[in-house]
């Protein structure tokens, strides 16, 4: 929900005398929600609303109604964020400040009684895992908000989420016909499934490939082998959770990307993400030898470097990064969001903690030792203000990338490690790297 408000205080609605009637919820669901108040110079008021379909309090079935916004609540905490119910009313409510600039995946998660947390006795690290455990069970309870005007999205797991954009955020143009309901389909014809057998890795996956037209299309052979490449990483989320076919169509017939084959690689699992994602060399050997000329026979494409995008987030931005520092004659152009950079630093795995990195990271290492100096990339790269331990290693990276002359386009955006995030930076660095 982004729309400047044109309703009364929260206080007010929350102090009304109707506070939980029809009649409320009715004026409520016209407004939708979360509410947003101005709260100071650069910050929003949001105020989340749930209501009870069991009725008043005296009715109730839920003891709690935890709400995890990406970027603002703490999931990793003894004491999540809960909603608090307003009297004996069947509303339930939650307040909070962000940057006027904010966006944010959120949900609700009703619990009852017997799913509350009780840590066992035992060390710090089993309480961390027994917290874990109990917050990965809650998450069949997790419902997005029927209130948010905005069409519900999909987590990286597959599970309902609303979407907070507000007012000052960066703007998500091309994504705006999908919040809105609208569906983009892929073009069957132009949409090819296919299952990479690799050797070398010794593992099967899907690999979804998608070429897109543009008005350069029509000419020929050729052109077909001139198109770029575009390798997206986490391709299973992309292919299926927030599918980006109809979106890259439709940037592509507004002239803002060029004809292009996308090639969308699964994980197969994340076992198998955690361990060819971070920095390992087989994995981008086995897609050059294998997958590439593979996918060269369905759908030609550039073997030019500076017309070769690698996309991915979190490990995938770590990975593109790798894989144009290593191979720069045949991944030209990175688009780096969120990139894990304190890899292989166990401890600085938990980013979203709040706590300080205490090391840079072994590729930011190697690039102030000189990896890639040589050979300037084109990158794109971005990081959530509210992703702690990430957003400090980007800094960090994108500092070591400046001095060493790559061609570099870095920028934070107001919000957490978030795919709603990420989906903008994806078609912006495409069309950043790629042009149309």
């Amino acid at each position: 929900m982004s729309m400047e408000n044109h309703y009364p205080d929260s206080q007010q609605l929350l102090h009304s005398p109707s506070a939980g009637s029809d009649v409320w919820w009715q004026q409520i669901a016209q407004w939708g929600t979360p509410l947003t108040e101005p709260a100071g110079e650069g910050k929003t008021k949001l105020t989340f609303l749930w209501r009870d379909q069991q009725g008043k309090a005296r009715d109730a079935v839920f003891s709690r109604v935890y709400i995890d916004v990406n970027g603002v609540t703490d999931h990793h905490s003894v004491n999540p964020e809960t909603l608090q119910r307003l009297g004996q009313t069947d509303v339930w409510y939650w307040q909070a400040e962000v940057a006027s600039d904010f966006r944010g995946s959120y949900s609700f998660i009703p619990a009852p009684a017997e799913k509350s947390l009780n840590l066992p006795e035992g060390s710090p690290q089993e309480q961390r895992l027994a917290q874990r455990k109990w917050w990965i069970s809650l998450m069949d309870l997790a419902e997005n908000d029927p209130l948010n005007p905005t069409a519900a999205h999909a987590s990286y797991w597959g599970r309902p989420l609303s979407a907070v954009h507000l007012a000052d955020a960066l703007p998500q143009t091309a994504w705006q016909p999908i919040d809105a309901g609208q569906s983009l389909p892929p073009d069957p014809q132009r949409l090819q499934l296919i299952t990479w057998h690799s050797p070398l890795l010794g593992n099967s996956r899907h690999v979804w490939i998608y070429s897109t037209r543009g008005a350069e299309s029509n000419n020929g052979a050729k052109n077909l082998a001139d198109r770029p490449l575009a390798i997206l990483l986490d391709g299973q989320y992309w292919a299926q959770r927030q599918p980006l076919f109809g979106v890259l169509d439709s940037e592509t017939a507004a002239g803002r990307l060029p004809a292009t084959v996308y090639v969308l690689i699964d994980i197969i699992d994340q076992a198998h993400r955690s361990q060819e994602l971070p920095c390992n060399p087989n994995f981008w050997q086995a897609l050059q030898t294998e997958l590439l000329p593979q996918v060269a026979e369905l759908q030609p494409f550039t073997e030019l470097a500076s017309r070769t995008v690698v996309a991915g987030q979190s490990f995938g931005g770590l990975a593109s990064l790798y894989a144009g520092l290593h191979w720069p004659e045949r991944f030209g152009c990175v688009l780096s969001q969120s990139g894990s950079f304190w890899w292989p630093d166990v401890d600085n795995s938990r980013a979203l903690t709040g706590r300080r990195a205490e090391h840079q990271g072994g590729l930011t290492e190697q690039v102030l030792q000189g990896l890639g100096a040589n050979h300037p990339l084109n990158i794109f790269m971005e990081a959530g203000r509210y992703e702690a331990v990430i957003y400090q290693v980007n800094e960090v990276m994108s500092e070591a990338l400046h001095r060493a002359g790559h061609r570099l386009q870095y920028r934070v955006y107001s919000g957490g490690h978030d795919s709603l995030c990420w989906r903008g930076g994806l078609i912006e660095g495409l069309e950043c790297l790629l042009g149309g």
